[in-house]
């Protein structure tokens, strides 16, 4: 009997682009077609949207439109639009006009640890939750630490790693990483480090891809 076929996805994606978790629902969506036919080994790089926000923050609409030029109906009819498509992904997207962007570089150094443990993906989904479902602070070192300690990391780690510059170079060396191979815009999907598949695609294209190339290439 042959062995199951192992598919390594790297992801590209900041925990602050709604566009990064639904492109990551999306993709669960296909793995799951493949259930016993193909073993998924999933790794999470760090790209930072917004790498000059300052510790404060930026109020979402503002940020919006100093950015992207939105209007406040436009910025409220996005957000509506996400909601919509969370809703069919079983994600839950209830920020509001409240909201505010975040740094994320601290996120990305737990991120980075998560992935020696084997509790990256975990992580990363307990932040997009945090930030867009439960409107935490992602860039609050108390919130940080819960979220660690919520999926099973090291507490007083978490925090010795967060008051220190701990995997700073690393972050930023994967950053630039990235960025030489003219990825500069997430969410971005590399499967088995040569198919790169750019933005939150439905989930027939993953499958397609999967199954036409992948599977093929591994038969």
């Amino acid at each position: 009997m042959s062995e199951t076929p192992v598919i390594t996805v790297d992801i590209v994606s900041d925990v602050v682009c709604p566009w990064c978790i639904i492109g990551y629902k999306k993709l669960e969506k296909a793995m799951a077609q493949f259930e016993g036919k193909a073993r998924f080994e999933l790794a999470w790089h760090a790209f930072e949207l917004n790498p000059s926000m300052p510790p404060e923050g930026q109020d979402i609409a503002e940020h919006m439109a100093q950015k992207y030029g939105a209007t406040l109906e436009q910025s409220k009819a996005n957000r509506e639009r996400l909601r919509n498509a969370g809703n069919e992904l079983d994600f839950e997207f209830s920020h509001g006009d409240k909201m505010r962007m975040v740094n994320t570089f601290d996120a990305h150094r737990l991120l980075h640890w998560a992935g020696e443990t084997g509790k990256q993906t975990a992580l990363k989904m307990a932040l997009f939750k945090a930030h867009f479902t439960d409107g935490k602070d992602v860039s609050d070192h108390d919130i940080l630490v819960s979220v660690a300690s919520s999926v099973g990391l090291d507490e007083k780690r978490a925090r010795d790693l967060l008051i220190t510059n701990l995997f700073a170079e690393e972050v930023r060396a994967t950053e630039a990483e990235w960025q030489d191979r003219f990825i500069t815009g997430v969410p971005a999907f590399i499967f088995n480090k040569k198919f790169m598949v750019p933005g939150a695609q439905e989930a027939a294209v993953f499958a397609n891809i999967i199954e036409n190339k992948l599977l093929k290439e591994a038969a």
